[in-house]
């Protein structure tokens, strides 16, 4: 698919907490043109965007190549007449958990944007460095343009794939957006792990980071499967055999992960019921 080139177009973007906040981090540091943001919490923003706090202070006269959806799921039933008229002429990016294709149009039709196309993405919070992961989905109605002026704004903060089927998208919610949660959470048990150890707090945190960011950034880099990368550090006999011979025992990370991400796909099934 050929994605536009050149600054990334205007936006509007509703909602700017932990996940707008991310991706309008990487927008900007790409170059994005003057954009509109709505969020009831953000007093300002860089100029020259603009940031409005409620709907009504929306200009009539602006006209976003895409709207962005970035609102909690719980909120999109208030927000869809909020965007219904820009939704009329561009096509809608939404990046809430769970909400499908299919309710999120006929939502914006009863708001009187019958026809509005919406695209489904499912980002990560490194996007605000650049380094995040999105998958998206587009229902047969998007146009390859659509799908690509997406496609370009999303590569803006890092790599993106696409998925055929929607309902692949829960598990997707799963693993990569909801993923760096499970990576901060190994850190921080290492790091706790280590000062039981006797170590000092300030080096335990340091040397817990450094070794999840770096493993990532070798397994990133190096392309070779994660399960050779854990083979080539498996000494026979040595520590690091000791200690996965604890977190590999069958109730123990492989139940774990697997119950974990199997919580996380029924939650966003459910929250687009």
């Amino acid at each position: 698919m050929t994605q536009p080139a050149g600054p990334i177009p205007p936006l509007l973007l509703v909602g700017c907490g932990q996940m707008g906040s991310a991706m309008l981090a990487g927008w900007l540091a790409d170059g994005l043109a003057p954009s509109v943001i709505l969020d009831r919490h953000r007093a300002d923003g860089p100029a020259p965007h603009r940031i409005v706090r409620q709907a009504a202070d929306l200009p009539d006269d602006f006209t976003p190549a895409l709207i962005v959806l970035a609102t909690k799921p719980q909120k999109a039933a208030a927000v869809i007449p909020d965007i219904a008229r820009f939704a009329r002429r561009a096509p809608v990016l939404s990046v809430m958990a769970g909400k499908t294709v299919g309710g999120l149009a006929a939502s914006l039709a009863d708001a009187g944007a019958p026809g509005a196309v919406v695209i489904r993405a499912m980002p990560n919070t490194p996007a605000a460095i650049g380094q995040g992961m999105t998958v998206c989905y587009a229902p047969p109605a998007a146009t390859e343009a659509e799908r690509a002026l997406c496609g370009r704004v999303l590569s803006a903060v890092g790599d993106t794939a696409w998925v055929e089927h929607e309902e692949q998208m829960d598990a997707v919610t799963a693993v990569s957006g909801s993923g760096p949660a499970y990576v901060f959470l190994l850190a921080e048990l290492m790091e706790q792990a280590a000062v039981a150890q006797g170590l000092p707090p300030d080096l335990a945190r340091r040397i817990a980071r450094r070794t999840v960011s770096g493993a990532g950034a070798l397994m990133e880099q190096s392309g070779v499967d994660a399960a050779e990368l854990r083979r080539r550090v498996t000494s026979p006999g040595g520590t690091t055999q000791q200690a996965l011979a604890v977190l590999m025992e069958p109730e123990a990370w492989p139940a774990a992960m697997d119950a974990a991400i199997r919580a996380a796909t029924l939650r966003a099934h459910e929250l687009a019921s």
